[in-house]
Order: C-alpha cells, then structure tokens, then sequence
C-alpha cells in the first residue's frame, strides 16, 4: 500500500491547486474514489466526500488538497508581476522558484520568482533587501518588456501563480517537496480507502473520507461536511521542528494547536492504540497552526476533534517527510477505525 500511497502523491503533487483553483484536484480526488469502487459526491465549494461503509458514530477523516499559491496583483510597467500570496506563503521561501501563471482563457506561462534586480553583480543592496511581495517579482519567460505586451498575453491581476512543487523521493525514503501540506495526507487517505476495499473490510464505524479545498485560506471544512457526523479526524502535516518531538518518520498526534486543545478522549485513545500497536508516534503542541478540524468546530458543527499526520519538516517551504512517517500514519488510522 505504500507504493501505492507514493504514486497517489506523484500524481496529487503534479496538479497544480492553490486555493480557489481545484477544481481539476476535485476531479481527480472524484476519480479515484471512483475508481478504488466508493461513490464520492463534490459539495458547492469543491470539497469531495465518501462514506467508505460501517455503522454508527459517524467520523470524518479528513484531509486537503489545496494548497499554498499567489495570485497576479498587478502587471508592472516593465511586464513584470507584483504577486499576493494564497494562505501562507513566504516570500523568503518563493525566491528563484519555478512557477506557472494561468490565464483566464485557460494559456498557461512559466516563469521565475525573483528578487527586483537579482544579479549581485548589479545590485550592491542584494543581501540587505528585505523578501516581501514588494521585493519579489514574477519574470515572465516570454519577450515581453512592458505592461501592454503582458497583457496581450492575457495576464492580468487575478490569474494565479502556481509553483513547482519539485518532488524527490530518495533512496533512503525521504520525501521532499513542496504541498506535501497536505496532498501526503490526501494520498494516505486513498491508500486507507483502497485498503478497505481491496481487503473486503468493514470499519467499525461510520467512516467518511473528506478532502477540502480551502483550507489554506481557513475555511476549507466550514461547509458541507455530514450533518449525521459526531467526529473529526484531521489528517494534515504533523510538525517538525525546535521545541518539539516528532520527527519526519513518525506519526505526530496533536494535543493543541494555536486555537485549543484536541479532544482529550480521542488523544488518549490514540496514543493508547499507537503503543499497543507498535507505532512510532510522537505527542507534540503546535505552536502556529490551525486545521480543518479547528474550522469545522468554529463553524459550528458539534464535533469531538484531533489532528494527527505524518512529520513534516520545513512546512510552507520546501517541506520534507518519510515513507515510515506514512506508514505509521496510516498504521494509525487502521487502529482507530478498523
């Protein structure tokens, strides 16, 4: 299933989707529910949902497939693009990047995130110069020079900016790129449903996949989520970093993020289940982060939550995980429902 979990990922990365542009990942996430022999549905805002069987206590596992992005602010008079930034995206983690503008007839243009005069040969405050979206620009590779000449391309403020993700799975099984928030968690999920079908199973408990579209920007699980659900399980990137334990091979359980605490019933039940089971997690508190699960709640939805995910380290910049993050991950997952 880990092979499987992998080319979900390969296939989940290589389409681009910031948020508010996901529809073609919805279609695709769709499809393969489809195909492993689930019946999703899509709700308005593109979230894609799947009861994958059992009866009784409803629970959502959930996870998102959009991720971080910019969108054209302006086209400058030199033909160069001033970016905003979708959900957190750091100008210091964008600069010399790859990336895609999309236009609104559908054209598609690479180009390069680049400091405003970026030769150090030339520039002699290089080093000093702040990285805002001030500071950082997108270079369009096509022969434009000025503003009008981008704009007969059909660029204008509105078209995004898609990044290249630049995946790389080792040998040792390390896997590095960027939106593995959350697009690693999304293809667990798939690897859990195909798991079911494919083994004839039948969990516990009234399980539904969810994969949101919005959550980068905060409101990806406000919305649509099953009215019969009494649960949420997020499954997003687990954090990784100084202060904390987790690391890229293990399964983070979160006990509180920014807004509050998990349920303390579900953490204490998921931690008794990864010991018993032989699971390498760690428990960590998250000092800057908010989920699916935090909207869901804040919504208004009247659901017991927690927030668990394979390590990630570097996140909202070129993330990295492992293949035994995933396992223990998914090894979880099958612990609380199966």
């Amino acid at each position: 299933m880990i092979n499987y979990i992998e080319e979900k990922l390969r296939e989940l990365i290589a389409i681009d989707s910031p948020s508010g542009y996901t529809k073609a990942v919805s279609d695709y996430a769709m499809g393969e529910l489809e195909k492993i022999g689930f019946a999703p549905w899509v709700t308005q805002q593109g979230s894609v949902l799947a009861s994958l069987g059992g009866e009784g206590h409803p629970l959502i596992l959930s996870a998102h497939i959009d991720t971080l992005g910019a969108m054209v602010a302006e086209v400058k008079k030199n033909g160069r693009l001033r970016i905003t930034p979708i959900g957190g995206l750091n100008a210091n983690n964008v600069e010399t990047e790859n990336c895609r503008v999309v236009t609104f007839d559908g054209a598609v243009y690479s180009g390069c995130a680049q400091l405003r005069d970026p030769s150090i040969h030339v520039n002699g405050k290089y080093s000093e110069t702040a990285r805002t979206f001030d500071e950082i620009e997108v270079v369009l590779d096509e022969a434009v020079c000025t503003g009008e000449e981008t704009a007969a391309l059909g660029v204008f403020p509105g078209c995004f900016v898609c990044f290249e993700p630049r995946l790389v799975v080792t040998p040792s099984g390390f896997i590095k790129s960027r939106f593995l928030d959350d697009k690693l968690s999304a293809a667990i999920l798939l690897g859990y449903a195909k798991h079911i079908k494919e083994a004839g199973l039948t969990p516990r408990r009234k399980v539904y996949v969810c994969l949101t579209v919005y959550e980068e920007v905060g409101h990806g699980a406000t919305a649509g989520l099953p009215e019969d659900a009494v649960e949420i399980l997020g499954v997003d990137m687990g954090c990784v970093g100084e202060g904390l334990k987790c690391t890229e091979r293990q399964v983070s359980i979160c006990a509180k993020d920014t807004r509050g605490p998990s349920n303390y019933e579900i953490l204490c039940e998921l931690i008794s289940l990864a010991k018993a089971g032989g699971i390498d997690y760690a428990v960590d508190v998250y000092p800057h982060y908010a989920s699916d699960c935090d909207t869901a709640v804040a919504a208004g939805y009247d659901l017991k939550h927690c927030l668990i995910g394979a390590g990630v380290y570097a996140s909202h910049g070129y993330e990295r995980s492992h293949l035994e993050g995933v396992r223990n991950t998914l090894e979880l997952i099958k612990a609380y429902t199966l």
